[in-house]
């Protein structure tokens, strides 16, 4: 009887409501009043009040996280968890699609929620993980419980960034981000990461400028207020911004500061995506370093083998093969390009067509000029077939470079105008003057 008194009492209190409240015109004040302090039993249609008021079940009202309902959905969202970091998403889904949220307290559902959201991510279904975290977000929001709030925020930002819907990435993080603030949370971890991921979508968005400002404001209040975790998140994302910007020693600098911060201890992916940041940086400073890139990518790879992340094997498999050309081992490079497009097999998506670029470079390395045409003409194709970004538009000139260093102009010129496009700038000339240069005008 204590328990039940116990869980009513905190319940009620964590939902906001008074005894009053509670009672509603189903009960007195007095009753409530008694079976929180003991002194009387409800019956089961008071505990199927009480149950519904304060947004739980009976069994929990009985029982806690004893009930044969809690501790099937414990183990259920254990063993979900458990087939994620194995890879198998499809079965942390279903299983979690099967838990019937109605029997299980509702302290359980942002869990639940979260990790059946995660397992979309990482299946690809993008609507489907926007499809259960928004309302979870809307409920939290409404109880004002803020650090689940920026929990859920986060991996929405997240999802609608790799959707490719900036706007509402901005504007959702931004408004949670300012919620967190007037809550008086400014520096916590919860903070600092979901502000953190809201500067993707700046950059992606081509804002350079505000993410710039906004990444020193966030490390000033990283180093003020901020875990090691938390100022982690806040340095890796400061190095995006710096590469962005093409401030390769900056971004360099910034990413050996996450990774002493964030340490091995970090779970999940954050530190094998960091590890290969880092390669990436590390081809592509002055001098270049694939040597020690590729020590990095080995160290990424570890942490993920067997996770099942395939589309991050895929991207560390890339960088080994451009770190091997450098190294002028062509038959590796080749190799490993050749793993990145098996992995990535029947998928169209800007990692595929990267991975071609880098066959590409592969094969004209070795004197295959046919076959490193065609695989320069396949990441044309891909890229022809996927949404504008910043990042299609990279690749876009990765590519116009490449023909410009095979000698074909006309090609070079043609994935020139395609970046150009992309990343926002149209043709701005008049078609008239336009057929005057082009000779076809009056003379």
């Amino acid at each position: 009887m204590t328990e039940v008194s116990d869980r009513v009492r905190e319940l009620r209190l964590a939902a906001g409501l008074s005894q009053t409240a509670l009672a509603g015109d189903a009960f007195s004040p007095s009753y409530i009043s008694l079976i929180e302090a003991g002194r009387r039993v409800p019956t089961d249609a008071a505990l199927e009040v009480l149950a519904t008021r304060l947004d739980t079940t009976v069994d929990y009202l009985r029982h806690g996280d004893t009930a044969p309902s809690e501790a099937r959905a414990r183990l259920d969202v254990d063993y979900a968890k458990l087939a994620l970091l194995d890879g198998d998403a499809v079965q942390a889904r279903d299983r979690l699609q099967a838990l019937d949220l109605d029997t299980i307290a509702p302290s359980h559902h942002t869990e639940i929620l979260l990790t059946l959201a995660r397992a979309h991510e990482a299946l690809g279904e993008l609507e489907a993980s926007v499809a259960v975290l928004e309302p979870l977000l809307a409920r939290l929001r409404r109880r004002g419980q803020h650090l689940e709030v920026a929990a859920v925020a986060n991996e929405l930002v997240a999802s609608y960034l790799e959707a490719g819907d900036l706007h509402r990435s901005i504007d959702l993080g931004e408004r949670v981000a300012e919620e967190l603030e007037a809550a008086g949370l400014t520096g916590t971890d919860e903070h600092l990461r979901l502000s953190s991921t809201v500067l993707w979508a700046y950059v992606e968005r081509g804002d350079m400028l505000y993410a710039t400002h906004r990444v020193a404001e966030l490390i000033a209040q990283a180093e003020a207020h901020g875990t090691p975790r938390g100022r982690g998140s806040v340095y890796w994302n400061a190095a995006i911004v710096a590469e962005e910007r093409r401030d390769f020693a900056l971004a360099h600098a910034f990413t050996s500061r996450a990774l002493a911060l964030l340490g091995e201890t970090s779970t999940g992916r954050d530190i094998p995506r960091l590890r290969l940041n880092y390669a990436w940086l590390l081809l592509r400073s002055d001098p270049a370093e694939p040597a020690l890139a590729l020590e990095q990518l080995d160290m990424a790879a570890e942490r993920l083998a067997g996770v099942g992340f395939e589309v991050d094997m895929a991207r560390i498999e890339v960088e080994r093969s451009r770190a091997h050309l450098m190294l002028g081992d062509v038959a590796a490079s080749q190799h490993w390009a050749g793993a990145a497009l098996e992995r990535l097999e029947g998928t169209t998506r800007l990692e595929t067509a990267v991975a071609h670029l880098a066959m590409g470079d592969a094969l004209h390395a070795a004197g295959k000029e046919t076959e490193a045409a065609a695989a320069y003409g396949w990441a044309a194709d891909m890229l022809g077939m996927m949404s504008a970004s910043r990042q299609s538009a990279a690749a876009w000139r990765e590519l116009g470079d490449r023909f410009l260093g095979r000698g074909d102009t006309a090609r070079a010129a043609a994935a020139f105008d395609r970046a150009l496009s992309e990343a926002g700038f149209r043709h701005a000339v008049p078609a008239g003057v336009l057929a005057i240069l082009g000779g076809t005008g009056a003379s």
